[in-house]
């Protein structure tokens, strides 16, 4: 979380094969609405604390293509990819974060995303 603060890197959204940048990330752990972990609605974990990540696309195209992936009533929401470079012991280092769509504003220049982060994977 240090070196995103200081080097803010880049990351990339993967829907389709189509890939747009997100801009403004910040990834923060947080609690959840819920008591307890639990199954919610049959559909997904949620336990009591969760690392939510927030981002910024400036490309409005994607919006038809998150619909299936929004978390909701949607109960065959699908995960985001999204892709970024951090170093690790001074070496670069891919990873490949997956989300769960949890929420998006759109304004007319921009969409907010606002995710849980499900797992890492470097790559």
């Amino acid at each position: 979380m240090d070196h995103n603060e200081k080097d803010s890197p880049e990351y990339r959204l993967f829907i389709n094969d189509v890939s747009y940048p997100i801009t403004n990330v910040s990834i923060a752990n947080s609690p959840t609405p819920v008591n307890e972990p639990t199954t919610r609605g049959g559909v997904y974990f949620s336990d009591k604390f969760a690392f939510k990540m927030k981002g910024v696309i400036n490309d409005l195209s994607v919006i038809p293509l998150l619909t299936k992936k929004m978390l909701g009533p949607n109960t065959e929401f699908g995960e985001l990819k999204i892709t970024t470079l951090l170093e690790s012991l001074g070496k670069p280092l891919s990873i490949e974060i997956f989300t769960n769509l949890t929420n998006s504003v759109q304004t007319p220049n921009h969409i907010e995303l606002s995710m849980i982060i499900v797992k890492l994977e470097s790559v």
